[in-house]
């Protein structure tokens, strides 16, 4: 039987503008802050080279801006360029019309800048819920193709546990949404995309997690993580709370290594790629 190709994804961020320190970091204050995210996706980008591999890389506008090469490399690289947003600001914030503006202002500059087209977004902070289902048909109206936005599992920041698991077209005159991958036990859905639980338990638990949707449920599924994972040496944020702190820094020092065995152990490839025929049927509908 053919290993199922699963969808490797990077969310292109700095370790400052994440949201566990959104309430102690002024997003004014951004620029004062050394960057890393150049770096530390460059060193992304060597790694995927080596294991052979080709990634989705959700990108904030405010970083393509900042750093035109990094986004001519990441398209000369053979990699899918992709909107994050202009700069992390949650979806479940804005109205239509703000909302519309970010993904505009953004693709546009993602376009111009890589010379590709942009299809994917995914929201910061997987902030798409039942709050502003609204985003599917704005998306659409400005080009986009699919999202990434959603997360079907419940948790303090973001989640929508009754989504559906797979693919769906949350309106129809939409673009097609691609959940974030979970596992379904005991009547509820657990987590199995990466990022923070990556980190924070045994690695053993995803790779079992994403084997059993490989195998049993015979769907690809999506791994996301950040550049500022793979910088264990990145400047500490000293006032930040307990739970921001566990969040971000745990185990940032094996994230390297695990990441390889993953590359290694199991297929990957683009989000355009592995659901080439979902978006295509969505685009035609």
């Amino acid at each position: 039987m053919n290993r199922i190709r699963n969808a490797m994804t990077v969310d292109v961020e700095d370790y400052f503008q994440v949201q566990a320190f959104a309430q102690c970091i002024d997003r004014k204050d951004w620029d004062a802050f050394p960057r890393r995210v150049d770096a530390n996706t460059n060193r992304i980008l060597d790694q995927f080279g080596a294991a052979g591999v080709k990634a989705t890389f959700f990108t904030l506008g405010w970083v393509a801006q900042r750093f035109p090469e990094l986004i001519r490399r990441i398209v000369a690289d053979g990699h899918e360029l992709a909107s994050h947003g202009w700069d992390h600001t949650r979806a479940d914030t804005q109205d239509p019309e703000a909302f519309r503006a970010d993904v505009r202002r953004t693709r546009a500059l993602l376009e111009d800048t890589g010379g590709t087209a942009v299809a994917g977004y995914r929201a910061a902070t997987f902030s798409v819920g039942r709050r502003n289902m609204w985003v599917f048909p704005i998306l659409r109206q400005e080009g986009y193709v699919y999202s990434s936005s959603i997360n079907p599992i419940r948790h303090d920041l973001y989640g929508m546990p009754d989504a559906p698991r797979v693919p769906f077209r949350p309106a129809a005159d939409g673009v097609v949404e691609l959940p974030m991958t979970t596992v379904r036990l005991f009547g509820r859905n657990w987590p199995c995309s990466g990022g923070g639980y990556f980190r924070l338990l045994p690695t053993v638990l995803y790779r079992t997690g994403l084997d059993r949707v490989n195998r049993h449920d015979r769907q690809p599924g999506i791994f996301y993580f950040h550049p500022w994972e793979v910088d264990p040496g990145q400047p500490r944020i000293p006032n930040a709370g307990w739970k921001s702190r566990l969040r971000h820094y745990t185990n940032l020092s094996r994230m390297g290594a695990d990441l390889d065995k993953l590359l290694r152990d199991f297929e990957w490839d683009r989000m355009d790629r592995v659901y080439a025929s979902v978006i295509a049927g969505a685009a035609g509908g």
